[in-house]
């Protein structure tokens, strides 16, 4: 792949070309992030909006019908249901370890197996996260075990 970055004059409107052979889905997702231009994420904690960067979230988890997002401090609650934010986040940071949760990678300290045939994940903060059997062999591929 190449890669070309050129400057624009002051009067022209940022933009982005794409030339490929076809548009598979990893590259509509890119360009989903460019056209809406996400950088910060918006929760709720106490009745308040939160804007968070999506790197300092630890994981996303889905408890009786709500999904809560955990950083290192806090837990703030979002509007968007795991599947949605599987689709928005970036596949290369954020992963599905089993039906309730979704792991940044970056924040894994530790991997052990467990019983079942499944994994257990240690995150920066402590907290386990059981990776489903399901959902490991995507793990092994994308940190390249």
């Amino acid at each position: 792949m190449k890669v070309t970055i050129l400057e624009k004059k002051t009067d022209e409107e940022d933009e982005l070309i794409v030339r490929c052979d076809y548009l598979d889905e990893s590259l509509t997702k890119l360009i989903n992030q460019f056209k809406s231009g996400k950088g910060k994420m918006n929760f709720y904690k106490d009745s308040k909006i939160v804007f968070v960067e999506p790197e300092e979230i630890l994981y996303f988890e889905s408890v009786d019908d709500k999904v809560f997002a955990y950083t290192k401090d806090c837990v703030y609650e979002t509007k968007s249901k795991l599947y949605q934010l599987e689709e928005e986040l970036p596949a290369s940071l954020f992963f599905r370890a089993n039906k309730a949760v979704i792991v940044n990678l970056d924040k894994i300290d530790s991997l052990a197996p467990v019983f079942g045939g499944r994994f257990e994940a240690i995150l920066e903060n402590g907290y386990k996260v059981v990776i489903s059997r399901n959902y490991l062999n995507t793990l092994k591929e994308l940190l390249g075990l």
